[in-house]
């Protein structure tokens, strides 16, 4: 036999296994990969994965080094993959249009975000919770952290200034007024609490008129779960504020930073998230971006 035909040989019988995982793969996932294909903005994102899957069905992949660039974007696609694995995980259980869940839904979704992230996610709290859980999610202003505060004090470095500072202030306090009583006095909990707050319509949730100073101490700087089902970005956010009204059409706020994290920026910065309470008695859950374990 010939060294010609002898690489024809092995070439067609890799080409044959390289064919087979691709069967496998489709045969075993194909309801997932056919959502998240057609699904925008997940699409692009599932190919690569699915890319990448199929080139490491290749023997000849294992033979390239691993230089400090490569490792770089295979870190990058791991965190992409969290956000792709939280979206699977909700797939089924999110409504096509946005409206209030049920307790059936709700427990359902609270149990899967509690078991992904490892902390206790729920849409109630001590018999207390929102008028919703899913809604739409609006652009809001800076708040101001302390008496005094300006969009030229407000931010930790230029990097945030330069980012951030075209969303302005606020022109009035928060529902609780200042984070600080003094630029002195301001500690970076405080900070993170108003970079990372969501107004909530605590106005609206059942039980507030009735008990309405109780509820307002309940709110306060209590910690949520946001989620962007569309990409599968969350974010851990405290209740800073009060609103939007319900003329709006939206159903919660979110701090620049909050949006921008999420991806709510494009056109008015309006879309659908999940945003449920995190049990933490303990505050040992920190505040900011968040993946799954």
């Amino acid at each position: 036999m010939s060294s010609h035909s002898h690489y024809h040989r092995l070439k067609n019988k890799w080409i044959d296994r390289h064919r087979n995982v691709k069967n496998i793969i489709w045969e075993k996932h194909q309801d997932a990969l056919n959502w998240a294909i057609n699904s925008f903005p997940a699409k692009q994102l599932v190919a690569g994965s699915l890319g990448g899957m199929l080139l490491l069905s290749a023997p000849s992949i294992t033979m390239l080094p691993k230089s400090p660039l490569l490792l770089t974007k295979e870190q990058h696609a791991q965190d992409l993959d969290t956000d792709t694995k939280l979206m699977l995980d909700l797939k089924g259980k999110i409504p096509s249009d946005v409206r209030p869940l049920s307790l059936d839904e709700e427990e359902s979704i609270a149990e899967i975000l509690t078991k992904d992230f490892g902390f206790r996610v729920t849409s109630s709290v001590h018999g207390k919770k929102l008028n919703r859980s899913y809604g739409l999610i609006g652009y809001e202003q800076h708040l101001v952290l302390f008496p005094g505060d300006t969009i030229y004090s407000h931010f930790e470095n230029d990097g945030e200034f330069q980012k951030f500072s075209s969303a302005g202030m606020a022109p009035g306090l928060s529902a609780w007024r200042y984070f600080a009583f003094s630029k002195h006095a301001l500690t970076q909990k405080d900070i993170l609490r108003e970079k990372y707050y969501i107004a909530v319509q605590t106005f609206l949730a059942p039980g507030f008129d009735e008990h309405v100073a109780e509820f307002r101490n309940f709110f306060k700087y209590r910690k949520m779960l946001v989620i962007n089902p569309e990409n599968g970005k969350a974010i851990v956010c405290d209740i800073a504020d009060a609103g939007p009204s319900p003329w709006t059409g939206k159903h919660l706020g979110g701090s620049p930073e909050v949006m921008s994290y999420l991806h709510r920026v494009d056109g008015a910065g309006v879309g659908p998230v999940l945003y449920f309470f995190i049990d933490d008695p303990e505050d040992v859950v920190s505040l900011g971006p968040a993946t799954i374990r």
